[in-house]
């Protein structure tokens, strides 16, 4: 979810991530509505809605990707790298331990932060293979979840890897399989895109004022990821205080 600060920066991708943030923040402000009972139970829980998580979830993800490619396709620089994943570990790590505590039976265990740092790491493979192979790599990862729960991968240990049986209730769940598909879909996407030269003519075009500050959320994505929840279940509580009932 975090953005690096690496040449080739496109407004075009900040804009399309502070989309999926306005996206994700409404989603999550009804669910939260639905959990603190201001709308009737089960509101947020129809089709649509989960739906709506799963395309807000798989568009960071991808996005993530084409940010890998972005920053690192034409040379990996280990510092950026590693001071950026460690930054996604430590806010993963933090998401884990505040989710335990505030909801212990289905606290985060391996969710859309844990999933982009592993991706980070399985796509740093896929940097110098062609395009058609991290494509063909995704379609296969999404595709696998029709091979169905295996029990012998079941157990807190394979958490992340999303064949298990049996998995436990948790608020937020993305593991490698499907969701590093759309990853490496983006990370194909970006690689074939730059090979034909669309990137050199994007950032060719200078952005408008307004794009630039449109695109704010999409520069600070991984801050407002952490802060949004705190503000909107804060703002709930303290508005079912004043008006109780």
């Amino acid at each position: 979810m975090p953005s690096d600060t690496a040449p080739g920066r496109l407004i075009a991708i900040d804009l399309a991530r502070a989309a999926a943030l306005i996206a994700m923040i409404v989603f999550h402000f009804g669910r939260d509505l639905d959990l603190y009972g201001v709308w009737p139970p089960g509101s947020t829980f129809t089709p649509g809605w989960m739906w709506s998580a799963r395309l807000i979830a798989g568009t960071f993800i991808f996005l993530a990707g084409v940010s890998l490619w972005l920053a690192h396709g034409h040379g990996l620089r280990w510092p950026s790298y590693l001071r950026r994943l460690a930054m996604l570990i430590a806010a993963a790590v933090a998401v884990s331990v505040a989710t335990y505590v505030a909801v212990p039976g289905a606290w985060v265990r391996f969710g859309i932060l844990h999933s982009i740092a592993l991706s980070s790491v399985i796509g740093l493979a896929f940097l110098r293979l062609p395009a058609w192979i991290a494509a063909a790599a995704g379609t296969a990862l999404i595709a696998a979840v029709a091979v169905g729960p295996v029990p012998a991968l079941s157990g807190s240990a394979w958490l992340w890897l999303g064949l298990g049986a049996n998995t436990p209730p948790m608020i937020d769940w993305e593991p490698v399989i499907p969701w590093t598909g759309p990853f490496l879909l983006g990370l194909a996407l970006a690689k074939l895109a730059d090979s034909r030269g669309w990137f050199t003519a994007m950032e060719g075009r200078p952005a408008a004022p307004l794009w630039t500050q449109l695109s704010w959320p999409g520069r600070h994505s991984l801050a407002i990821y952490l802060i949004h929840q705190p503000i909107l279940v804060g703002g709930i509580l303290a508005w079912q205080r004043v008006i109780p009932g």
